[in-house]
């Protein structure tokens, strides 16, 4: 009985936050190595840092910079969103390769989702949108900022590491 009313509660909570999120961040995205997905609605006005990741690149070593900047801004609101991908053919085969590389190899703590596509026409809604309002990916590690307000968009092309001084900018400017 608690199970069910515990269940019922969540359901509705998940519902109420999706009547409030009307962006496209009203998305349920499932977490990499995991069973679990969470909308990320839930992050509604604060801003995010979303990148597409693979773990075979000359960039993927970007990962430790990025942790860095998750562990400095989090506690100001920013939000950290990792998707891997092989959309070019740098990514693991086996999900739990991925994990590793990201989890064990550079101790991510920053959300990390399952891979999915992150370009063309099967690219999945999120990346859709970044891609409408700056362009798609061109290489792993493009950044893009989102501000609180899911308006303004800045995107960083791969070369543009996270201790770079104006990407660093672009971020205390979005809290």
């Amino acid at each position: 009985m608690l199970k069910a009313l515990l269940l019922s509660l969540t359901v509705l909570s998940a519902n109420a936050l999706a009547s409030e999120c009307d962006d496209f961040t009203n998305v349920e995205m499932k977490k990499l190595r995991s069973d679990k997905t969470i909308n990320l609605c839930q992050f509604k006005d604060k801003p995010l840092l979303i990148i597409n990741t693979a773990s075979n690149c000359g960039f993927t070593p970007q990962f430790k910079g990025l942790e860095a900047i998750h562990k400095k801004y989090k506690d100001q609101g920013l939000v950290v969103l990792g998707f891997p991908s092989d959309d070019f053919f740098q990514e693991e085969d086996d999900e739990k390769d991925t994990a590793k590389v990201c989890f064990i190899n550079y101790g991510v703590t920053f959300n990390m989702f399952a891979p999915i596509s992150v370009r063309g026409k099967n690219a999945d809604p999120i990346f859709k949108h970044l891609a409408e309002q700056t362009s798609s990916p061109k290489w792993n590690f493009y950044k893009y900022i989102v501000s609180k307000d899911r308006k303004t968009v800045l995107k960083f092309n791969s070369k543009t590491t996270p201790e770079d001084a104006d990407f660093i900018k672009a971020i205390e400017e979005s809290l």
